[in-house]
């Protein structure tokens, strides 16, 4: 396995990881922005009222998005079940 083999492994794993994880960020961090701004302008400081929300946005989003994650996900595994005998060397 050459070093130009580890490197296109690498950067496909990469590149999956956030393909994977950006829907669930993206929601939460505008869950977290809209909450922020309602408790700037209410005054409410209540840290636990920030979390449920996130937790909600980020569950929502994993059914939303979850086919995809799981045909990224597989597409992965698969291309690299099929290019074992590259790694094994």
């Amino acid at each position: 396995m050459s070093h130009g083999d580890v490197l296109k492994l690498s950067q496909d794993a990469i590149r999956t990881i956030l393909m994977v994880s950006a829907p669930m960020l993206i929601f939460s961090l505008t869950v977290g922005l809209i909450v922020s701004i309602i408790q700037a302008v209410t005054q409410i400081q209540e840290a636990t009222l920030a979390f449920v929300p996130k937790i909600v946005a980020v569950l929502i989003s994993l059914i939303i998005f979850g086919p995809w994650i799981l045909k990224v996900m597989t597409q992965f595994t698969s291309d690299l079940l099929a290019n074992l005998n590259l790694y094994i060397q």
